[in-house]
């Protein structure tokens, strides 16, 4: 047989006619001596009160900045916000962050929705977005590369001669190809497996944009984040698909990682790779192509913080700060980010005092 649980309000109710009842058996001299005692107790709390340190927008005189930073979004950003953050905690020990890896559709939406404080965006925002109050703030550029596993049978044919814009958008949005061999008539018959992101991502979108199409227009095998799509190249001899630089090069090595390869883009359309084409073979050759323009953008990008107008603090503005700052700018190169030039550093630190 089942308990039924008292209803809270109906609980006071009954304590609140019990005690009228009590205070009506007592002498008015005892009733006004409990008013007294309440209204001393009340003053106690305020006085205690008025003593405490008052926290506004994250920072107070005595314990420096405080509190806590929620962060979302682009898993592009992800690795690098992760080492920013935790040099802020050295400077500042009593501020908590709580950041995730969702893809930038996620960051977008949470920071929107006022479930972060900062949402990590790979991608251009949408005019919709900047309606409902989202604020750029730009932090460092990196680009989307097209990747295909190192083992494949191809591999010397593909280092030479590279692919074209047609033959990468032929690949994932008119799903022209089926075999290598369509592609080339010296390529294997072997099939072509096309893998994309299946999450709402800032690298899905910015190669999507590299063939003026949208990330909803590339056709392949959805694969949930960068390191899901990442894998699953290099558990398929036969597979292409896309990543952003940090998951496709080995930041001790400067190299690729293990049996992942990127496809060199032939920008003129000559038929091969030239020396002015030739950036991939490490990280330091392909942040200095971005940083220099040499490789096309989209698929290079600049990565953003997003935040929505009017939810900003003390807290929140520091750390922005703390981020655009030399030193922390300085870490990005070698993380596989390119950093903002002076300028551009000027323009974001503006935003922020304003």
């Amino acid at each position: 047989m089942y308990k039924i649980k008292p209803n809270k309000n109906y609980i006071i109710y009954q304590i609140t006619i019990y005690l009228c009842i009590f205070l009506k058996t007592l002498r008015i001299d005892l009733l006004m001596t409990w008013k007294k005692t309440l209204v001393i107790s009340l003053l106690i709390t305020n006085l205690f009160n008025s003593c405490a340190p008052k926290v506004k927008e994250g920072y107070d005189k005595e314990n420096g900045y405080i509190g806590n930073i929620s962060i979302s979004g682009a898993f592009a950003l992800y690795p690098i916000v992760v080492l920013w953050a935790e040099d802020f905690k050295k400077e500042n020990p009593n501020v908590r962050f709580n950041i995730s890896a969702g893809g930038a559709g996620k960051g977008i939406t949470d920071v929107l929705m006022n479930m972060v404080d900062i949402g990590l965006v790979s991608r251009d925002l949408h005019p919709k977005e900047i309606e409902k109050g989202a604020f750029p703030i730009y932090v460092a550029k990196d680009a989307v590369l097209g990747t295909f596993n190192a083992t494949n049978p191809n591999f010397d044919l593909i280092q030479e001669r590279g692919l074209t814009q047609k033959e990468l958008a032929a690949l994932f949005v008119e799903k022209k190809y089926k075999t290598w061999k369509d592609i080339d008539p010296r390529f294997t018959a072997d099939p072509i497996s096309v893998y994309v992101r299946s999450d709402a991502a800032g690298a899905a979108e910015t190669w999507a944009k590299y063939f003026d199409q949208r990330q909803e227009d590339l056709k392949g095998v959805g694969i949930f984040g960068d390191p899901g799509l990442a894998q699953a190249i290099k558990d398929n001899r036969y597979a292409i698909g896309f990543n952003n630089i940090n998951y496709v090069y080995d930041l001790k090595t400067l190299k690729t990682t293990d049996k992942l390869a990127v496809i060199p883009i032939d920008i003129n359309e000559n038929g091969k790779i030239d020396d002015e084409e030739k950036f991939y073979a490490t990280l330091n050759d392909l942040t200095d192509a971005v940083a220099t323009d040499k490789y096309p953008s989209p698929p290079a990008r600049e990565l953003m913080f997003v935040i929505k107008k009017g939810n900003n603090s003390k807290l929140l503005n520091e750390f922005i700060r703390f981020v655009l700052a030399k030193e922390q700018q300085g870490y990005l190169l070698e993380n596989g980010y390119v950093p903002l030039n002076t300028e551009q550093q000027t323009q974001e630190l503006e935003k922020v005092k304003n």
